[in-house]
């Protein structure tokens, strides 16, 4: 048997939850769940147990922990990824001496557009988020109304619940500069919807993406919990 990767999670909302139950089941094939940390849990006992910690707790708890996790020579995966739009943090986190890992989340495409942006820079991108008005802070909108449109990194921290794609589209465009974020209410969306445009020398690209909303956490989409089992499964094959 080969050797068995300690995970940590840090959270246990919607997502957090589903990932703690499947490395309780044994759903991720050499990795096993040693420690969960939660409000007013130490991060220094489950640092001592584990060799990856999946954080699952937003953007204010990345911030605060992330650090400590890769200090200490341990592996982070990360899925607050708006948390990036921080330079100084983001600096950090990538000094090591722990490795830090990203995962997908609700979207798709980004290793497309991660080769197009290697390439050559993309000359425009664009990400337009459609949601459900009271995931959005609107919740008495009649109709489709515009929330917010600017730079990724402003839009990602004005909705650190709602916004990390539009931070992970930057991250693989390779700039934050040149991603332009969106971001739609809509009360007749049954669905969040996610649609990327891309133009450069490599090609002009399009993606649209329609995710169910989690029950427990509209503001999230179901797949996410299981995007973060697949990145995982890859980090510990």
């Amino acid at each position: 048997m080969g050797e068995v990767t300690g995970v940590a999670v840090v959270g246990r909302g919607s997502i957090g939850g589903v990932v703690i139950r499947a490395l309780e089941s044994g759903e991720v094939p050499g990795a096993r769940l040693t420690a969960v940390v939660d409000l007013g849990d130490s991060l220094d006992d489950a640092l001592a147990v584990a060799d990856l910690v999946v954080e699952c707790a937003g953007q204010r708890a990345l911030a605060e922990l992330g650090p400590r996790v890769v200090a200490a020579g341990k592996d982070l995966l990360v899925v607050s990824i708006g948390a990036l739009t921080d330079d100084a943090l983001h600096e950090r986190l990538r000094g090591g001496p722990g490795r830090l890992f990203l995962t997908s989340g609700a979207i798709g495409g980004l290793d497309l557009l991660r080769a197009a942006a290697l390439m050559a820079p993309l000359e425009k991108v664009r990400i337009v988020t459609t949601k459900k008005p009271a995931t959005l802070g609107v919740p008495h909108a009649a109709e489709p109304v515009e929330v917010m449109r600017g730079p990724a990194r402003e839009v990602a921290a004005a909705f650190p619940k709602s916004t990390n794609v539009a931070a992970a589209v930057a991250l693989a465009a390779g700039s934050f500069d040149v991603v332009e974020a969106v971001v739609v209410a809509d009360p007749a969306a049954t669905l969040t919807s996610h649609v990327i445009t891309a133009s450069g020398p490599a090609g002009d690209y399009r993606f649209e993406i329609r995710n169910r909303p989690s029950e427990q956490n509209p503001a999230s989409s179901q797949v996410v919990p299981h995007a973060v089992l697949a990145t995982l499964r890859d980090i510990v094959r």
